[in-house]
């Protein structure tokens, strides 16, 4: 894992991968990325069924 330096490791079986070993910060990550990528799709799919957006500023929320 140290050779990894920091990045994402295959553990190998037979030339196969049989588990991946992802450094905590790397998950994390991975894991907002996905939830903005889920949080986007609501929001593409809110827009579609044609209402109009509405605008708010951060300091109203």
């Amino acid at each position: 894992m140290a050779a990894g330096e920091g990045l994402p490791v295959a553990i190998l079986n037979h030339n196969e991968p049989a588990f991946y070993c992802v450094p905590a910060e790397a998950y994390e990550a991975l894991m907002e990325k996905l939830e903005d990528l889920e949080l986007n799709a609501l929001a593409d799919s809110r827009l579609a069924d044609g209402q109009a957006p509405v605008r708010v500023s951060l300091d109203d929320l």
